[in-house]
Parts: C-alpha cells; sequence; structure tokens
C-alpha cells in the first residue's frame, strides 16, 4: 500500500479512507515487553473471535509478538447495513468481491489473532462497497 497527496485531498476516484492501526500495535507491544502490560492484559481475544480464527482464519507467516510460538491469522469482519449486527466474517475473496460490488457502504475490520496464546489486534479498516463515482465517459453518456 502507498500513500501519496490524493490519498490525503480526497481524490475522486476513493471510495473512503483505509485506516491503518500498524501504530497503536507496535506500542501496544512495547508496552507488553517493557513489562507495563501483564499477558493477561493483552491476550483476551473474544471466544468467538478466536473460534473464526482458527475456521475462517488467513494463515500468515507472521509470528505471535507476545507468545513468539505460532503465526497469527487474518479475519475479516464486513459490517454496514443488511447484514448482522456482529458482522459477517469473510473467509473467501469470492466473497469479498460480492460484498464490494453491493451498492450499501460497508467497512472490513482486518484482525490479526493468535490463536495460540489468545492475542489479538485490529490491523486495520478499510471500505468496501458503496457507489463509485462516475467516470466522465459515463456521465457524458
Amino acid at each position: 500500500m502507498s500513500f501519496g497527496a490524493a490519498s490525503f485531498r480526497g481524490a475522486a476516484n476513493q471510495r473512503g479512507a483505509v485506516v491503518d492501526h500498524r501504530f497503536a500495535r507496535r506500542a501496544l507491544i512495547n508496552e507488553f515487553r517493557r513489562g507495563r502490560l501483564r499477558r493477561d492484559q493483552v491476550c483476551d481475544a473474544h471466544p468467538e473471535l478466536i473460534r473464526a480464527a482458527t475456521n475462517f482464519g488467513q494463515p500468515t507467516s507472521v509470528r505471535c509478538p507476545i507468545c513468539e510460538e505460532q503465526e497469527v491469522v487474518l479475519v475479516t469482519y464486513v459490517f454496514g447495513p443488511r447484514l448482522p449486527a456482529f458482522g459477517r466474517v469473510v473467509s473467501k475473496a469470492s466473497d469479498m468481491a460480492t460484498l464490494d460490488r453491493r451498492s450499501d457502504d460497508l467497512a472490513a475490520y482486518v484482525v490479526e489473532a493468535c490463536t495460540g496464546c489468545r492475542w489479538h489486534h485490529l490491523l486495520k479498516v478499510l471500505p468496501v462497497g458503496g457507489r463509485r463515482p462516475r467516470s466522465a465517459a459515463s456521465a457524458s453518456q
């Protein structure tokens, strides 16, 4: 992912902003490693998140920064109109593509989780679906 000046100005072809939480992740890990946070304070993932991570999570090669024993998995939840209040777990690229074609503005939350120690962290939030700006060619028709 790259950032350019257009991402700060709200370019016409953008549907929304991606919110990246990597700095917060790094700060949390640093606080844990300095001994300012206990393991039970950071390894507190909800059982449903661990279930989703076990059954639907996308594997990564990233070691858990807390237990350093297992690789974390990514779980993507999508929230928005006409979806369950607790969100929808997306496990396949085809499901995400279907949601992205919807006219509703949706938000995808990508969560990193360790099924071993139950550590988790929200990595980013990104827009899905929604009305796309009309191109100049379609506007003139």
